[in-house]
């Protein structure tokens, strides 16, 4: 009711009103065809209550809207909630790593230590069995020399005694030889 009189009233102060060469509640006149046809429509808008219909309309936009907006927030919250955790991993995994890497120093390191005291074992035992080999070689010197001094003097030994001895003297060692053989194999 209030909408209809201020639609009244608007109409009463229009222009078309001082328009003077026909009445205005005339239908020849066009101003006042169009105002009826106005307020017929508007009649027919709230009859069919097409103003509730188009607030209720905008109404579910708006809250179509609002849930959007709460759901657009409560995403971002789970990404920075999501951004943190993942942050905290790097974090994790960082640490992660630099342990790893000093670690690894830590046996690389150890490593080389034990590979200079390998090193040193090493040379220690190859000059052990340096010197045995040489104390070998020594001792297989000496013996060739012995071995060689021997013969030297069996055969200086038999050429002297070939020269001291004659025929006779050298048939009766024989035969004494014979004997003894004779006598230790029976």
């Amino acid at each position: 009711m209030r909408f209809t009189l201020t639609t009244l009233f608007a109409l009463a102060a229009s222009p078309a009103l001082a328009a003077g060469d026909k009445p205005f509640f005339s239908l020849g006149n066009t101003d006042f065809v169009v105002s009826i046809a106005f307020l017929i429509f508007i009649g027919i808008m709230l009859y069919y209550k097409v103003p509730d219909l188009v607030g209720g309309m905008l109404d579910k936009r708006a809250e179509s809207i609002k849930s959007e907006l709460d759901e657009a927030k409560a995403l971002r919250e789970e990404a920075q909630s999501l951004l943190a955790t993942y942050e905290r991993k790097q974090k994790e995994v960082q640490e992660q790593a630099d342990r790893i890497v000093a670690s690894a120093k830590e046996e690389a390191t150890n490593a080389a230590a034990a590979a200079k005291d390998d090193i040193a074992a090493s040379i220690t035992r190859r000059l052990a069995a340096a010197e045995e080999q040489i104390a070998s070689a020594q001792a297989s010197a000496v013996k060739d020399v012995r071995d060689q001094a021997i013969a030297v003097a069996v055969g200086a030994a038999k050429d002297v005694m070939a020269k001291q001895m004659d025929a006779k003297a050298a048939g009766g060692l024989i035969d004494d030889a014979i004997a003894t053989v004779g006598e230790k194999l029976h």
